[in-house]
């Protein structure tokens, strides 16, 4: 195992005793799907939250959501439910299919390719989802 899976691991850990000290209730919560239970925010809230209504003249909402894959895509798109989640939103937002799969694509640069490849795999299943009616 590498130094980097050891720490890891450990701090994976530290992090399930924490929520058992807090809540031991929260032990048997699984994220998985828990994107589906959140609806997602209409673009004008996003722009009010994110966007140009408070920072006039700054990044809109859909930019700033791109910027927000593309760094979770470095990182290797390390929580599916999160990730699913700002794919909705971006395109809500306004982004394209293509915008956002080629600022997935793009972070291949710095990410590596098994990073942009498991964020493409979220954003497929959440355009998927959209076509489908299930989004």
């Amino acid at each position: 195992m590498s130094e980097f899976a050891r720490l890891f691991e450990q701090m994976m850990a530290q992090g399930q005793d924490m929520v058992r000290a807090f809540e031991p209730a929260m032990e048997k919560l699984r994220a998985q799907g828990l994107e589906k239970m959140m609806p997602t925010m209409p673009r004008e809230m996003m722009d009010m939250f994110w966007g140009n209504a408070v920072n006039k003249g700054g990044l809109d909402a859909r930019t700033r959501l791109l910027a927000m894959l593309a760094g979770m895509t470095v990182q290797g798109a390390p929580v599916a439910p999160m990730f699913r989640a700002t794919v909705a939103h971006a395109l809500e937002a306004g982004a394209s299919e293509q915008e956002i799969a080629e600022t997935i694509t793009q972070m291949s640069v710095l990410g590596g390719l098994p990073a942009m490849t498991r964020a493409l795999g979220f954003a497929r299943d959440v355009f998927a989802e959209q076509e489908g009616g299930d989004g």
